[in-house]
């Protein structure tokens, strides 16, 4: 399974990617605010910044609603560099926007997804992933591991090659549950990725190391 780090702050994103296992970054107008990064021209350049500090893919999300509108944003977008992928709604211009993007060879991730349906037409489109926000329907007492677990099914009868990026991921045993499910990337907090470091075994295991050592010198 893919870690991507959802945010926009540029510490936590180069602490993931020194900790080897970063895969990419997603991002949204929300987090570019949190981070005091507004206007156009700046966001631009902030999606490149974080292109320079990771390997893999970055999401950069579109502002219209409109299919002409998305059409030309995630252009522009996709022109800022080779590693973006063009965050498109789901909606139904959305889907069309999608499609358009497939036949162009644009990546595209297809987000604010909370049913099977929609990222089945997510796949059918050509979405290079999927985002199923799985935190914010456990806000609502609705089980968002069942929706990955219905959408990774649909993708694999049918061989849809559209990954499950699993999105609003809260906590540590999110991640888990994903990768038991089989999500192909999870993105959340950093820490919930740093959280699978942690055991107090291991904890008490090096405390022990280190003392029996001090004991011998």
């Amino acid at each position: 399974m893919k870690f991507f780090i959802d945010t926009a702050n540029l510490d936590q994103i180069r602490e993931a990617q020194n900790l080897g296992v970063l895969d990419g970054v997603t991002t949204n107008p929300s987090l570019m605010a949190k981070e005091g990064i507004t206007g156009r021209n700046n966001i631009l350049k902030h999606y490149v910044d974080i292109c320079k500090i990771v390997d893999g893919d970055v999401s950069a999300e579109v502002i219209a609603t409109d299919f002409e509108g998305m059409v030309k944003e995630g252009e522009e977008l996709a022109e800022l560099h080779e590693q973006i992928v063009v965050k498109i709604p789901m909606i139904k211009e959305g889907v069309k926007a999608i499609k358009y993007f497939t036949d162009h060879g644009i990546r595209t991730n297809c987000t604010l997804v909370f049913s099977a349906g929609q990222a089945l037409l997510a796949a059918k489109a050509g979405a290079t992933y999927v985002s199923p926000f799985i935190g914010r329907l456990d806000d609502i007492s609705t089980d968002g591991l069942s929706l990955i677990a219905d959408i990774r099914l649909i993708y694999d009868n049918y061989g849809f090659e559209t990954q499950i990026l699993a999105a609003s991921v809260r906590h540590t045993m999110h991640v888990l549950e994903c990768a038991k499910i089989g999500a192909d990337v999870m993105t959340g907090p950093l820490s919930s990725i740093e959280g699978l470091l942690k055991h107090p075994l291991t904890d008490i295991g090096l405390a022990t190391f280190l003392a029996d050592y001090k004991k011998g010198n």
